[in-house]
């Protein structure tokens, strides 16, 4: 009897958490407040390079910059000795070697990545392939480069399987194979840098909050990864420090433009489908309302400035936007919108021809042709 009144407790007790339970009166619409349209019309972004006050430009890049990494929160404590790099495992690869690198990033933490050095003489131009979220967490660099033999054959499956987003060809080894260095690093929270009990999409969002309790923004130790990684990278006796790029797709895009904006070593960036303005993607317009959540949250940045004006700190650097018109994570009027506020950037410094941005007929993906297209555009500036 005592476990008959036990299972049907357990049965009420989730059936009762599977509902959600409503009220006549409410303040928050599909994970909005109901006043986001007043919020919208608040956002004034008071710092954007034409809002602003400051005249000259270079003071505008390095006060805008300035604000960017304030809204940072807490930086991780740089490492003790430098960057210290392990080589955990190499092969040889058509045309470049494979290494599995442990890096230290931090006086907290050390960091996997995978590292591409075609064979020859160098040194040779470099870049920085940041990987995607896709609410998926159990590869990192793996989206990007072909894991290596040393990997479990359950994390090379998953990257096989992962491809099917980027056309079924690794965007790293792509680039290894056409003479560039490529480094590609797990951000926090993917691959080797999860959670021990693994990871589910609901679970980011609850270690970001705690992480917010140490006064630590998870997404700005994501950036700050960025620009750290880069840094060795560019330390590598391999790789020519004056040309060096970045890229990715989705939440990668996404971290090409900030590393871009905030990291003088990146002097090229290619950034597929992560574009858009806050008024569109944050407004009841619709269906989706918000992409990457705590991945993209920089506590407070939107009062001073939007996406396309963080990105346009990379002025006057090459950089090209790809966009898709069938890409549902990003309204086409927010991804003009933002297009036309970089294009006006770059033509006020006579740099109109160094930002190429392109809406193409595809959905939310990288295939082979847009990842063709970053070839090309790297091969005009940085293998000159």
């Amino acid at each position: 009897m005592e476990r008959l009144l036990l299972f049907l407790f357990a049965v009420h007790f989730s059936i009762f958490a599977a509902t959600a339970q409503q009220r006549e009166r409410y303040e928050y619409v599909r994970n909005l407040p109901a006043y986001a349209d007043s919020l919208i019309a608040d956002l004034t972004y008071p710092l954007a390079w034409g809002n602003s006050d400051i005249k000259d430009f270079d003071v505008w890049k390095q006060t805008a910059r300035q604000k960017v990494f304030d809204c940072m929160l807490t930086p991780p404590p740089a490492p003790v000795n430098g960057y210290e790099a392990k080589v955990l495992f190499e092969e040889q690869r058509d045309g470049y070697k494979a290494r599995k690198m442990e890096i230290r990033l931090s006086r907290y933490y050390t960091v996997p990545a995978y590292v591409l050095i075609p064979d020859g003489k160098g040194p040779f131009p470099a870049v920085n392939v940041l990987h995607d979220h896709g609410g998926h967490f159990f590869i990192g660099k793996e989206k990007c480069i072909y894991p290596l033999t040393c990997e479990d054959s359950t994390v090379v499956k998953d990257a096989i399987d992962w491809s099917k987003g980027y056309d079924e060809q690794f965007f790293g080894d792509y680039l290894a194979k056409h003479g560039y260095v490529v480094f590609s690093a797990d951000a926090p929270m993917w691959g080797e840098r999860g959670l021990k009990e693994g990871m589910k999409r609901n679970l980011y969002d609850m270690i970001a909050g705690n992480m917010m309790m140490y006064g630590i923004d998870l997404s700005a130790y994501m950036t700050y990864d960025d620009i750290a990684g880069t840094e060795y990278l560019a330390s590598m006796p391999e790789v020519d420090p004056m040309r060096i790029g970045c890229t990715g797709w989705s939440m990668g895009a996404y971290r090409t433009w900030m590393l871009s904006a905030l990291s003088d070593r990146i002097r090229v960036g290619a950034a597929v489908c992560w574009m858009v303005t806050t008024d569109e993607q944050m407004s009841f317009k619709y269906s989706r309302t918000e992409n990457g959540g705590f991945a993209n949250c920089l506590p407070g940045l939107r009062r001073w400035l939007d996406y396309p004006h963080v990105a346009s700190i990379a002025c006057p650097k090459p950089m090209l936007f790809i966009n898709g018109s069938q890409d549902k994570l990003f309204p086409v009027s927010g991804v003009e919108k933002a297009f036309k506020t970089m294009h006006d950037t770059w033509e006020s410094q006579g740099a109109g021809d160094k930002i190429e941005t392109e809406l193409w007929d595809i959905p939310h993906s990288c295939d082979k042709k847009a990842q063709q297209r970053v070839l090309e555009f790297f091969n005009k500036y940085l293998k000159k």
